[in-house]
């Protein structure tokens, strides 16, 4: 099991253009051009062991791939083929449960399944609405668990209301909606991220959002092919933001990183805490792009409530600024904690613990009372975010972080960088 000791160096000024590229985006990229009859282009897509799988399962469902540089040119085949073998997810659950709702309306038969960590993560909240319209899905103890099992066909018509803000749950019904002889509907008690949305109207699906509300009609022929540049993702970048917010004197410039407004909570809520936040967008064609500046001040306890979905993944290592912060912080209604790559409530409560911070849990969230954090050993349980929120941690107090391999499923350059702003061994 591998470990990351990590201790202060003291305040530093990064700049980078080096955090690693969008998941999310390169996830859809694999996926998405298999929509196509023509060859994708796709430049800086992320190469992780996450996305890597996407795309190799891509690849065994036909699609060819040329890479060449930094771009990577994936053509379509006439024809999705059956594959011989289970398609494997990897660590990434954004892949099986977007690949549920593409797979449930094509032709064939499929099993998806990943790493022991991805196994034991609930997949029912994707396949319970797919089945309720129609698809074919099943696995152990009644689809909660991979092996997955598909047998696609094609989909009547569905108005589907869903119970909560997710977009992975909102992609994989849409993906599913593609192939339907009708228009279909799909609502969400709040906007998630919208990345499949923007991405599959840029290449032409017609797709109408009214507020919550989104129709998505028959894909009548093949869609346009993707020419896209993955810009760099914000919630790796968060990390890096959040270490400027909690050492004296700290600054960092992120360069060329996505500004979707539903990418960039996490980052207004460690403004509202009293970190210095600019954001300079540099383009905007798919999507603004441009810098993000953060730099230290001190930081106040905070109540994270509201749009909870646009900054889930970012909340472990808010959970890091909240230690630092005077006064407490609340986070509420962010119960799809529990089902990410781990436990999230429970390893950030526990692992804080660890550091000396006085915490709370509750079913949806937790209460961080600021302080000052100790040195400690911090398990990981397996998860990126977990690994890499607490590596940051260790500039302000040395910290150990157990079972760190999982940071190359989403930041193979991780510690790369990290290491130029504290010591690591």
């Amino acid at each position: 099991m591998k470990k990351l000791n990590v201790s202060p160096k003291g305040s530093f000024v990064f700049e980078t253009d080096q955090i690693a590229s969008d998941k999310s985006i390169s996830h859809r990229c694999s996926i998405f051009s298999l929509l196509s009859d023509k060859p994708s282009v796709v430049r800086n897509y992320l190469q992780a062991e996450d996305t890597l799988c996407t795309l190799a399962i891509v690849q065994t469902l036909g699609a060819t791939v040329e890479k060449k540089d930094d771009c990577m040119v994936i053509t379509p085949p006439s024809k999705l083929l059956e594959p011989p073998a289970i398609l494997d997810c990897g660590n990434s659950g954004t892949a099986m449960r977007l690949l549920m709702g593409f797979l449930a309306s094509r032709d064939g038969f499929f099993v998806l399944h990943g790493d022991k960590y991805l196994a034991s993560r609930p997949m029912r909240r994707v396949a319970d609405p797919l089945r309720s319209v129609g698809a074919m899905i099943d696995g152990r103890k009644n689809g909660e668990y991979a092996p997955l099992a598909i047998r696609g066909q094609k989909l009547e018509p569905f108005n589907y209301e869903s119970k909560i803000a997710s977009a992975q749950v909102k992609s994989a019904l849409i993906l599913a909606a593609l192939t339907c002889r009708d228009a279909s509907t799909f609502s969400e008690p709040e906007l998630s991220r919208d990345h499949s949305e923007k991405m599959l109207r840029g290449m032409g699906a017609n797709i109408k959002t009214d507020g919550l509300n989104i129709t998505i009609y028959p894909q009548e022929k093949p869609l346009n092919p993707l020419n896209i540049t993955v810009p760099n993702d914000p919630s790796s970048g968060f990390f890096f933001a959040v270490a400027a917010s909690i050492v004296p004197n700290a600054k960092v410039i992120l360069k060329n990183m996505l500004l979707n407004p539903t990418r960039i909570e996490a980052y207004k809520v460690l403004s509202k805490m009293g970190a210095n936040v600019e954001f300079i967008e540099r383009s905007n064609v798919y999507e603004s792009i441009g810098d993000i500046v953060v730099s230290n001040s001190e930081l106040k306890g905070v109540v994270v409530e509201n749009n909870i979905s646009w900054l889930i993944d970012e909340l472990p290592a808010l959970s890091i600024a909240f230690a630092c912060a005077k006064g407490k912080s609340v986070v509420k209604n962010a119960q799809e904690l529990r089902v990410k790559e781990s436990d999230r409530i429970t390893c950030v409560v526990e692992n804080l613990k660890r550091c000396g911070i006085g915490v709370d849990e509750f079913e949806d969230g937790y209460e961080v009372v600021g302080g000052v954090l100790k040195s400690a050993s911090i398990d990981s349980h397996g998860d990126h975010r977990i690994a890499m929120s607490f590596a940051i941690a260790g500039l302000v107090s040395a910290m150990e972080i157990c079972d760190t391999e999982c940071i190359a499923t989403s930041f193979p350059n991780f510690v790369t960088l990290l290491q130029q702003i504290g010591n690591v061994e």
